[in-house]
């Protein structure tokens, strides 16, 4: 039984990227996983994915890059206003400008930099660099 789909997924990738693989499997699938992913994509962490209906749940193939250090799932979800990014980005992320959060807004599935832009807050879902 999973407990949290969205933190085996980075997980996975995460084991991936730090062996070396090509290439891993994501399942079980859902739209936030796939929303999650193509944020991934748009900044250059991952290449590419593909969803493949397995009889399931189904699952995601995804072409690793080798560009994750690191990432996780921020637990608890926190609410964010976007006055307090900055504060989160200190603590989820190294440095300044290096990696993104994931933030699940009215918006969609983003990051806080174009959370910013937008001067809308949202729930943490994840962080990479």
């Amino acid at each position: 039984m999973q407990i949290d789909p969205l933190n085996d997924a980075m997980s996975v990738m995460k084991n991936a990227s730090s062996i070396g693989k090509s290439e891993c499997s994501v399942s079980p699938s859902s739209k936030l996983i796939g929303r999650v992913l193509k944020v991934m994509q748009d900044h250059g962490y991952i290449d590419q994915f593909e969803y493949i209906e397995d009889g399931r749940a189904g699952k995601f193939r995804v072409a690793m890059k080798g560009a994750i250090n690191n990432c996780g799932v921020i637990k608890p979800r926190y609410s964010v206003k976007v006055n307090d990014l900055e504060k989160f980005e200190a603590r989820f992320l190294p440095a300044q400008d290096f990696g993104v959060l994931i933030i699940s807004t009215t918006e969609g599935v983003i990051t806080h930099t174009r959370a910013k832009e937008l001067g809308i807050g949202g729930k943490l879902l994840a962080y990479v660099y």
